[in-house]
């Protein structure tokens, strides 16, 4: 009890200062109060709500901001450096962007449904081709025509009776939803496997990325282009990514 209260005494004293050849010193751990205050940052979902919230801020006109695009679904404004050496964080903006099992199998009617809902059609891309492979591979066929690692061979349905022997369509074009609605989704190269699913005793199928992370730089890039062609009329507000 007595060492607690000693060093109870010893926290409610004054901090001594010593200054040396080193430096100067302190035998007291003290945290800096800012000078300060900050505001919580406003959770959004879309890039016109941004726009909008910065275009109807009259505050704002006399102040600098930067807009951040962070990831290809997270973008957030932030104010210019105050007394401090600190930003604010006024708007986060998060897309909501629908999940694909990307690396796993599913079964083929599952993975019809989700390439169907999820990804965006297009004459520069492989989607319609995918879906009617899916739809039409025939099960137990996949180890019988063949898996080389690189390529598969199976058999899909040609009419009622008859089966015809193709090669898996991959690697394969296709846009996924993965960024902001309001920009262009990018096309990027993904592998496209199938196998026999033992459970079902269907087929299971599956897309791996295979563009190394590319489309995230493409997809950032048209958030930036997006946001500076809507804010251009506004002059302190400065896009980066």
């Amino acid at each position: 009890m007595i060492k607690e209260a000693i060093d109870r005494i010893l926290e409610l004293a004054e901090p001594n200062t010593v200054q040396t050849l080193n430096g100067r010193f302190s035998d007291k751990k003290m945290t800096r109060m800012d000078d300060e205050l900050r505001a919580a940052a406003i959770s959004m979902n879309t890039l016109s709500s941004l726009v909008d919230y910065i275009k109807g801020q009259e505050d704002f006109k006399h102040i600098s901001y930067i807009v951040q695009v962070v990831s290809p679904t997270y973008v957030k404004l932030i104010s210019a450096l105050d007394r401090d050496r600190m930003r604010e964080t006024l708007v986060e903006v998060n897309a909501e962007i629908p999940e694909f099992p990307f690396g796993q199998f599913v079964d083929n009617e599952r993975f019809i449904i989700n390439v169907q809902s999820k990804f965006m059609d297009g004459e520069d891309n492989d989607k319609a081709v995918i879906l009617a492979f899916a739809g039409n591979v025939k099960a137990g066929t996949v180890a019988k025509y063949g898996d080389d690692g690189v390529s598969q061979k199976a058999a899909i349905k040609k009419g009622i009776t008859s089966l015809s022997e193709v090669e898996v369509p991959s690697p394969c074009m296709l846009m996924p939803y993965r960024t902001f609605v309001e920009v262009s989704q990018p096309v990027s190269s993904f592998i496209f496997r199938v196998k026999d699913d033992e459970r079902s005793g269907g087929v299971a199928c599956a897309l791996y990325e295979a563009d190394g992370g590319a489309w995230r730089n493409e997809a950032k890039d048209n958030i930036k282009a997006f946001l500076e062609t809507h804010l251009k009329d506004v002059d302190n507000v400065m896009v980066i990514s």
